[in-house]
């Protein structure tokens, strides 16, 4: 489904990735520099030194991170006792793809929360229908490595997959949202709850809502840490890699939006 959307955002996003280009505009400098075209190499040096320092002292990647997270507000299960609760959704994008298949273990990423607050949901509507959703274009033994680890895990933790519906076939968010519903065939009026990162939360929402599935949200595993708008960190690693989460978010907000994915640039509640 979408194939072409698929590859060509993977595309897109690799070419526009901040990281990239800032490698890019070092390399392209040193090159010049190699070529005695001094003027040009100063250009581009400067650029990318510009940029290191500008993301290393202001935390620019906090600044358009914190405003996907606080979209959707934080969830309490409490807070859902009083309400009868259909299903509970997990959206795959916590498994490390990569070092699972190349060394054979499960292995999951900074997205951990999602299994924990998954875990924890289940357990407190034992009677809901429980749902992960994630395929991937990596495969391990045949199966997509989501699938794979997703199942690793919980049977880790002695969580009963036979009473979990894996969705193995879906590569984007799109894509689990779609696959998704033409599994569960949702009636009207039903209540799931959507766990999912908060910063992807309002990608998630707006698709599920045009799938006709209008989800609880319930965003977990939050990653900024500003306090102020004039906070000062100098934290180049770590500036630079929520940028980049943030600039890729965005972007798919955008890319969904343009493509009739979603009904609304930004979703919110």
């Amino acid at each position: 489904m979408d194939t072409l959307f698929f590859y060509s955002s993977k595309i897109v996003w690799m070419l526009i990735s901040p990281d990239l280009i800032l490698v890019l505009l070092l390399a392209s400098g040193l090159v010049l520099l190699w070529c005695k075209a001094y003027t040009k190499a100063k250009a581009f040096l400067s650029m990318g030194i510009g940029f290191i320092l500008f993301i290393t002292i202001l935390p620019i990647g906090d600044w358009i991170y914190l405003p996907l997270e606080k979209r959707f507000p934080p969830q309490e299960s409490h807070s859902l006792k009083n309400h009868t609760i259909d299903g509970i959704i997990m959206l795959g994008g916590a498994e490390a793809l990569l070092s699972s298949k190349r060394w054979h273990r499960f292995g999951l990423n900074d997205a951990s929360e999602r299994y924990i607050e998954f875990i924890h949901l289940i357990q407190t509507y034992p009677d809901a229908t429980r749902l992960f959703s994630g395929g991937s274009h990596i495969k391990y033994n045949d199966e997509a490595v989501n699938y794979w680890v997703a199942k690793q895990v919980f049977s880790k933790l002695n969580i009963d997959t036979r009473r979990i519906l894996f969705e193995n076939q879906s590569r984007n968010t799109y894509e689990n949202s779609i696959f998704s519903h033409q599994m569960v065939k949702p009636n009207p009026g039903e209540r799931w709850i959507l766990v999912t990162s908060a910063a992807h939360m309002p990608r998630a929402v707006g698709v599920f809502r045009k799938a006709g599935w209008d989800v609880i949200p319930y965003p977990v595993d939050y990653k900024t840490i500003l306090k102020d708008s004039l906070s000062v960190n100098l934290n180049f690693s770590g500036n630079l890699a929520r940028f980049t989460l943030a600039v890729k978010e965005w972007t798919g907000l955008l890319a969904y939006y343009l493509t009739g994915k979603t009904n609304h640039l930004f979703p919110g509640p």
